[in-house]
């Protein structure tokens, strides 16, 4: 399927592709630069034209909610500015901020205070964004504040009536969840309230319509995971993993997921460890029959990011598989570490959606 005449036109003169985010069955979701009136800026692309046809009418739906509620929300800086829209495509503006799973706030009390401020301002023009369980929906800015993304599933309402009170509670509900995650000391008496007691609407959700939703995005979809990896991520990456420390001269691995513009997704090995030829020896050992599909890049680095705990900094190494290089500055937490990531920056695998942003 290809896109409308109108849209491949204005595409064509003021789209600069870059990164792959994601793609799935409702749309391709890609980074990269629009040329406006003030000139080209960051931006984010939605695209339905890969979107097979028995998902479309899904996809066309969650497609105009997001454009009707980033139309509603221009101009108040607590999402994307919405740039342009055509029939099967939109583009939205980059917020320059990772994801909140990424970003990790510990104890950052003023973020959590900006998040419940984008809130209001949400509920001030009639939106409930429906989708706030998920961290990756909550940006943390390099200004420090909190944005909300990804509108798929955001409703509109003209009149503040019982539905919308009950939804944009929920709103605040997840946020808070979020807060009790990173910042449990600084909940107030009226939010653990609020914690403590869903709304109806969610409390027949998780009875009836949630074992649906797992159902068809876990059993159709393949939605087992907030990476966007799918089951091979989820089931395939432990057997690998398992698989390639078994080698003497690896000392530790961590694979993440990436969208991939011929697979859809792919698997980012990062090792750590040496030796000649390590990199040959374990797509060898992989190669097995019973083995899962090796993962499409893998690279060998003498160390990885690790954090206090000595855990390996999966944030990082995720921002590193997806090219987003140019949003790891934040996370850096000594120059030691920097010099570290760095190196394995300049000698990263995925090279197909290489951008300069």
């Amino acid at each position: 399927m290809r896109l409308p005449e109108d849209d491949a036109k204005v595409l064509a003169e003021r789209w600069s592709a870059g990164a792959l985010l994601k793609r799935d069955v409702f749309s391709t979701v890609e980074r990269g630069r629009f040329r406006t009136a003030d000139g080209d800026a960051g931006a984010i692309l939605r695209r339905l034209d890969q979107v097979p046809w028995w998902s479309r009418p899904l996809a066309n739906h969650l497609f105009s909610r997001e454009r009707k509620a980033l139309t509603a929300i221009r101009g108040m800086g607590v999402g994307p500015e919405l740039l342009w829209s055509g029939r099967d495509a939109l583009v939205r503006g980059f917020i320059d901020g990772v994801a909140l799973h990424l970003a990790k706030p510990e104890g950052d009390v003023a973020y959590f205070r900006t998040a419940k401020a984008a809130l209001r301002k949400l509920r001030r023009a009639g939106i409930c964004h429906n989708d706030l369980a998920k961290e990756q929906n909550w940006l943390r800015g390099t200004d420090g504040k909190a944005y909300v993304t990804d509108f798929q599933l955001a409703a509109s309402f003209r009149r503040r009536g019982k539905l919308f009170r009950i939804l944009a509670y929920e709103d605040l509900r997840h946020l808070l969840k979020h807060k009790r995650r990173y910042a449990p000391s600084a909940l107030t008496p009226q939010e653990r309230k609020v914690l403590g007691r869903k709304s109806i609407f969610s409390r027949l959700w998780l009875m009836t319509g949630k074992k649906v939703y797992v159902a068809i995005t876990r059993g159709l979809f393949n939605f087992t995971d907030r990476e966007g990896g799918g089951k091979r991520l989820v089931n395939d990456a432990p057997v690998l993993i398992a698989r390639m420390k078994a080698n003497p001269s690896v000392r530790d691995v961590a694979i993440v997921a990436f969208a991939d513009r011929r697979a859809g997704v792919g698997l980012y090995a990062f090792v750590e460890g040496g030796g000649d030829n390590l990199e040959a020896s374990l797509r060898s050992t992989l190669a097995g029959s019973k083995t899962p599909h090796p993962p499409e890049h893998i690279q060998i680095a003498p160390a990885l990011p690790r954090d206090r705990e000595g855990a390996i900094r999966k944030e990082i190494l995720q921002l590193i598989a997806m090219n987003q290089v140019d949003l790891i500055e934040p996370l850096i937490q000594a120059p030691a570490e920097r010099e570290l990531v760095q190196a394995i920056c300049d000698a990263r695998k995925n090279l197909r959606d290489r951008f300069s942003f």
